[in-house]
């Protein structure tokens, strides 16, 4: 009887704290620190004003940027100075004439064949080399991943005089291969935790149904990697995107030329307005802004898929 007894107080005590913890957990879900929002407004604020600072500079005068007027709104919104950012090294009185849609176009296609190169050598690289059973694969694996602790300019001189000797220069592949040879080590690293992740049931399963390799690859393996797909997307954009110091040497003409060297253009010898400046960092930082929120839920979903195992 004492130890039935015991049992049931000993029932009655738990059941209690875990009712005064229940009632914790409310009230703390209830009531969220001031602390809190005070920390998350101050870092919202720091998020947003560089974007509320450049588009602010883009519409001043340089004596307005430089000491009249730095942080608040422009006194005279010029407007002009975007009509000026988009006729910088036109060719013609057309709107598809103007240098800055052709620097535009120049990016947009550099970036897109970089990404899509990338990503098809990665994941096929990766899938041989986390899947396929073969001698000599973690060698291979560990020369991609000395990739990753090469700068990519410090092989400025080498690519110069490969491209060179083969006549790739002034053109798309001459940015577009070696952007994707450099971001092919980060790519497969980052495949490669999710690739490792997928249950092997699933490819013995597509196996037995009379899927071969290629077939396993493209209707099991690529579905399950958008997540990784789009966080790999995402890191190549910024990096092809933003690049200057290939896509200054490699293409020296203005037909080739990128958004990160057409802006160089607005910089004088003597004198240089500002204001285009602005404008054309605006139109340039647009495209990763527009990228970023509409593949922002598949990061987040990469990266929570990447933390958790099995």
């Amino acid at each position: 009887m004492k130890s039935s007894i015991g049992i049931d107080e000993n029932a009655v005590v738990s059941s209690k704290s875990l009712n005064n913890s229940k009632k914790m957990l409310k009230n703390m879900k209830g009531r969220t620190p001031v602390f809190t929002y005070l920390v998350l407004g101050f870092w919202t604020l720091m998020c947003v004003f560089p974007l509320y600072w450049m588009f602010t500079f883009s519409l001043k005068s340089n004596s307005e940027i430089f000491g009249e007027n730095v942080l608040g709104l422009p006194k005279e919104w010029l407007w002009s100075n975007y009509s000026d950012a988009l006729n910088v090294g036109s060719s013609g009185d057309s709107f598809w004439q103007s240098g800055m849609v052709r620097y535009f176009k120049n990016s947009g296609i550099v970036t897109v064949l970089t990404i899509a190169v990338t990503i098809v050598c990665a994941l096929m690289a990766c899938y041989a080399l986390t899947r396929m059973k073969w001698k000599g694969r973690n060698t291979v694996n560990n020369i991609f991943m000395l990739g990753l602790t090469i700068p990519i300019h410090a092989a400025l001189l080498p690519v110069f005089l490969m491209l060179k000797t083969f006549n790739m220069t002034n053109s798309y592949q001459a940015l577009v291969i070696p952007y994707s040879a450099f971001a092919l080590a980060m790519a497969i690293m980052i495949f490669g935790s999710f690739m490792v992740n997928i249950p092997e049931e699933l490819e013995e399963s597509a196996c037995l149904d009379g899927c071969g390799t290629f077939g396993i690859f493209f209707k099991i393996i690529l579905p399950l990697m958008r997540p990784a797909v789009s966080t790999v997307a995402i890191f190549i954009f910024l990096q092809a995107w933003n690049e200057l110091m290939f896509a200054t040497i490699f293409n020296s003409g203005s037909q080739y030329k990128t958004l990160p060297v057409g802006i160089n253009e607005f910089f004088g010898s003597y004198t240089t307005k500002w204001g285009p400046i602005g404008a054309a960092l605006v139109i340039a930082t647009f495209p990763t802004l527009l990228v970023y929120a509409f593949i922002s839920k598949k990061i987040q979903d990469s990266l929570i898929a990447g933390a958790i195992k099995g």
